[in-house]
């Protein structure tokens, strides 16, 4: 007696779980592949990777910048945000950058004066800041999309170990656009 075929639902995984299992296998393969290049490489390597490392700390110091931008405008969102702009600060520590402003500690700005402070170095928090919550989350997610796919482009000219650092931050970077994508909507 043969078994009933299980009700009609879709078989194998869904398009998120395929793109994200590529996404994080075409890392894998950039990380690994150089990972034979140890960090002790030509004269030009510790130029550029410690280029790379200063820009990708830049790039997380402006990422915090428009983080502390978006609270001073909508405090509201201090709940939302304020874990992702820790991990921002944090990539921007794990790259050797330093803390942005006197809010670095505290994931709300205290005022609007102080969120100005750490925007001259974040070209993206330059622009005004949207009246509407959900336009300000759904820019966030624009700057970590970019900043992300611009690390994971980046890692495959990097050695060992920083690639792998970046690969693990782009990650990130990818995730926190995908929750504020959510959130936006």
């Amino acid at each position: 007696m043969p078994f009933p075929s299980p009700p009609r639902s879709p078989s194998g995984p869904r398009r998120r779980t395929l793109l994200a299992s590529a996404a994080g296998a075409a890392l894998l393969v950039g990380c690994t592949s150089r990972s034979d290049d140890s960090d002790g490489g030509t004269s030009g390597s510790p130029s550029l990777a410690e280029r790379a490392r200063a820009r990708a700390a830049r790039d997380s110091e402006g990422l915090v910048g428009h983080y502390d931008a978006v609270l001073a405008v909508h405090p509201v969102l201090t709940e939302l945000l304020g874990p992702l702009r820790a991990q921002a600060l944090r990539h921007a520590g794990a790259f050797g950058g330093g803390s942005p402003g006197p809010s670095a500690g505290s994931p709300t700005p205290s005022g609007a004066p102080k969120a100005g402070k750490a925007s001259p170095s974040a070209s993206p928090s330059s622009a005004p800041v949207p009246e509407h919550e959900r336009d300000a989350l759904a820019e966030l997610a624009a700057a970590e999309r970019a900043l992300a796919d611009r690390r994971a482009k980046a890692l495959l000219d990097l050695p060992g170990e920083l690639a792998r650092l970046l690969a693990s931050v782009a990650a990130a970077g990818a995730a926190h656009a995908y929750l504020l994508t959510e959130a936006a909507k």
